[in-house]
């Protein structure tokens, strides 16, 4: 604590001062600098800040406050701290070509824009200059996920896993498991993940809400409960974890408590699935005057997307098509990202949106693409289920919507359309 308190002085008298060479001495010191990384993210970023406001040449504190903007980005889901990363970067690769720091960082930083394909290009560019770094394993397997290329995204996942078990690594190879069909040993991995523990708090919550996230999506909602509150333990007031609890409490049937959790996230992000989740709670919970206010916000964020550019987007593809509204949109946005991801979910996504339009050959085809792994997505087999109905295959319907409620026995959609069922 102590040391903390000393590196903030010396932060602020280093802004001040016209002589730092002693403190700027002191800030190279190994113990302080392992004391930022330690720090919550708000006081890394003013730290590093300050030191790079002195230190204008030294490419690795620059680096060091992109990595800080980008982590700032995952708490916040704010992209204006990824713009501010991205142009730290581009500073510093424009300084130095070779800047192997950078260049991974901008791995990252194009990650999070969906260039997936130039990412996974680039990370075996770095692999042959590193071969031994975990980090470009794990940038290569999570550019090939989402282009559904999963064999060499395995691959990839267990040479990051070889080479540093770890948060990161586990993480990812329970994200692999899950999507394999390989629920117990998603499940165990992720718990290997937590333990594993991790400076920034918000990197275990991450993983605590993805291991609620499996539980939810499997049925299992008191234990998933628990793991989102214990998320809030780990990291108060993160949004994902409200998000979790309010979708267990709207299955639960306790609107009261969904509506406010789901409030709390998108208070904090509105991302497009918080606000709709708290349009379903509020008809759930007999309000549709509040549900319209956030039918209105869904078509506010497209008009936003649509004016910085952003064609893709199968998140609000599938809340359109769910909802039956703006299906020619809904059909433009899952296009898009099929441009760009090629993966099961984006396969799904389309598959439902393609239903709703009424293009019942072209939807079958994308489902079956969808369910290829075998990946327990409820709504994967329901969606399917709906679209054999429809082509009038009995049999095979009814073998998705049962696969679906196997898969959740507390996913109401498919539970409903069985109990109507008429061969």
């Amino acid at each position: 604590m102590k040391l903390t308190i000393y590196l903030f002085v010396a932060a602020t008298l280093l802004a001040q001062s016209a002589e730092p060479d002693r403190l700027l001495a002191a800030l190279k010191d190994r113990t302080i600098a392992d004391q930022i990384s330690r720090m919550k993210t708000d006081d890394r970023i003013k730290a590093y800040e300050a030191m790079t406001a002195h230190m204008k040449d030294n490419l690795h504190y620059q680096n060091l406050l992109a990595t800080a903007y980008i982590q700032k980005m995952r708490e916040t889901a704010n992209p204006d701290y990824l713009t501010r990363a991205g142009g730290i970067v581009d500073g510093v690769i424009n300084a130095d070509g070779g800047n192997y720091e950078a260049l991974r960082l901008r791995s990252q930083i194009e990650l999070e824009r969906h260039n997936f394909a130039a990412v996974a290009t680039v990370s075996r560019t770095l692999i042959k200059i590193a071969p031994d770094d975990p980090w470009n394993w794990g940038t290569l397997g999570d550019a090939l996920m989402e282009i559904g290329q999963y064999e060499p995204a395995a691959d990839a996942y267990q040479r990051m896993m070889t080479l540093r078990p770890d948060l990161a690594s586990y993480n990812r190879a329970s994200y692999y498991r899950f999507v394999m069909g390989d629920v117990a040993g998603a499940i165990e991995v992720m718990k290997k993940a937590i333990s594993s523990g991790s400076r920034s708090p918000e990197n275990v919550a991450w993983c605590l809400v993805d291991l609620g996230n499996i539980y939810l999506k499997t049925g299992q909602l008191e234990i998933a409960e628990q793991g989102f509150n214990a998320a809030l333990k780990v990291f108060p007031q993160y949004h994902a974890a409200y998000y979790g609890l309010g979708r267990v409490h709207l299955a639960q049937g306790k609107h009261a408590a969904a509506i406010q959790e789901l409030k709390q996230a998108q208070a904090s992000v509105p991302m497009v699935e918080y606000v709709a989740a708290l349009e379903d709670a509020y008809l759930a919970a007999g309000k549709p005057e509040e549900a319209a206010g956030q039918q209105k916000m869904i078509d506010t964020i497209d008009r936003l997307e649509r004016a910085n550019n952003q064609a893709a987007n199968r998140t609000l593809a599938v809340i359109y098509a769910d909802r039956g509204r703006k299906l020619d949109r809904a059909m433009d946005l899952a296009q898009a990202e099929l441009k760009v991801r090629q993966d099961i979910y984006t396969y799904d996504a389309l598959a439902w949106v393609l239903f709703k339009n009424q293009r019942l050959e072209e939807a079958a085809s994308a489902a079956a693409k969808a369910l290829r792994l075998g990946t327990p997505e409820a709504s994967f087999y329901y969606h399917a289920g709906l679209i054999a109905k429809a082509q009038g295959l009995s049999a095979e319907a009814r073998k998705h919507l049962e696969k679906a409620l196997a898969v959740n026995a507390q996913f109401s959609p498919a539970a409903t359309a069985l109990k109507g069922w008429k061969e």
